[in-house]
């Protein structure tokens, strides 16, 4: 399954929905009747000669099971920011733990506002 994933970052939408829609198993004409479009639109996509719309990609994707970002974006383009990242990784931590990690940030916000009230003092004179 990894190598599959690393696989599909390196494609180009049109191979990426190639191979999700094999590896589901599902025809064009399955797909398209699944997402509620004409299988020529469908083969249009896969062809790389028509681009979907957002509510067709959305489609595609919850029924591919991935995301719109997976089926868009190259690999360096994809992924959240480092603070989001950081983020859900604290917002997966229990409570008492994320409740230190809010005491700890409050305290190194403190301390550099503090330095930078005490610096703009300091020049004031």
């Amino acid at each position: 399954m990894a190598t599959l994933i690393r696989t599909l970052l390196m494609m180009s939408l049109p191979t990426r929905l190639i191979t999700l829609r094999k590896d589901m198993g599902l025809t064009q004409q399955q797909m398209a009747d699944t997402i509620g479009i004409h299988v020529n639109s469908l083969k249009k996509y896969e062809a790389g000669q028509a681009q979907p719309s957002l509510d067709a990609l959305k489609k595609m994707a919850l029924e591919l099971h991935v995301s719109t970002d997976f089926l868009l974006f190259d690999a360096h383009e994809r992924g959240p920011s480092d603070d989001l990242a950081l983020n859900e990784a604290v917002s997966q931590m229990p409570e008492d733990e994320q409740m230190v990690i809010r005491e700890v940030l409050e305290s190194l916000i403190i301390k550099y506002q503090s330095r930078r009230w005490d610096s703009g003092r300091q020049a004031a004179k």
